[in-house]
Order: structure tokens, then C-alpha cells, then sequence
């Protein structure tokens, strides 16, 4: 027998349980109406703002990547090379003679390493 997938609705009212608040303490903690809260609870708002979600996950001490895949929300999957702009940043803008200087270092470098 597999176990069904929870719903957004039962995920959050399941948490909002297990960390022993109420509508009103989470309203009061997050700024989310209670009136908003019992809608999510129910059902009845099946896509919320992923901010809202993100002020519930922290509260409720659940992954936010868990909720905003339970609403729909695309999650964005971390990359493990950093952004390629980010050499660029760093050094600022450079003359294309620069650029291929740089490039060529690099390549040199590389080789070295490989060499080892």
C-alpha cells in the first residue's frame, strides 16, 4: 500500500499542529491573516505567494522547498558551479586583449595542474 502524497492544505495544518500554534499566534508571528491561514488549512487557496509560504515554512521549521512544491511552484534546483558572471564581478570589465590574456593563463594553469 503506498502512501498517499499530502496536500498543501494537510502539510500546513499538519505543521501548524505539530508546532502547537494557533491561526491567531501564527497571524501574530507572520502577518498572515488567520481568515487567510484557515482558507490555506482547508483548501480552498491551492496556489499561495511563495513569501507566504516561505514566513510559514520558517515558523512551522519545514523546508520551503516542501511547500512550494505542494503548491505548484517550481522549485529551483542549486547549481554547484558558481554563476559564470561571477569572475567578472570580481575583476570588472576587462579589454578583449585582457580577456584573452586571462584565457590563456588559465589554460596554462590548467595544463600545470595536469601535469602534476
Amino acid at each position: 500500500m503506498t502512501k498517499a502524497k499530502p496536500t498543501l492544505a494537510t502539510f500546513v495544518s499538519q505543521a501548524r499542529g505539530n508546532a502547537g500554534l494557533t491561526l491567531r499566534a501564527v497571524e501574530k508571528e507572520t502577518g498572515i491573516s488567520n481568515a487567510y491561514l484557515s482558507q490555506l488549512e482547508h483548501g480552498k487557496i491551492q496556489t499561495p505567494a511563495p513569501q507566504n509560504l516561505h514566513k510559514l515554512a520558517s515558523l512551522y521549521r519545514v523546508p520551503y522547498e516542501i511547500l512550494m512544491q505542494l503548491a505548484g511552484h517550481p522549485i529551483p534546483r542549486p547549481s554547484s558551479d558558481p554563476p559564470p558572471q561571477s569572475v567578472a564581478a570580481r575583476i570588472g570589465s576587462v579589454t578583449r586583449d585582457e580577456e584573452d590574456a586571462l584565457v590563456e593563463y588559465l589554460q596554462f594553469l590548467r595544463q600545470r595542474k595536469k601535469g602534476r
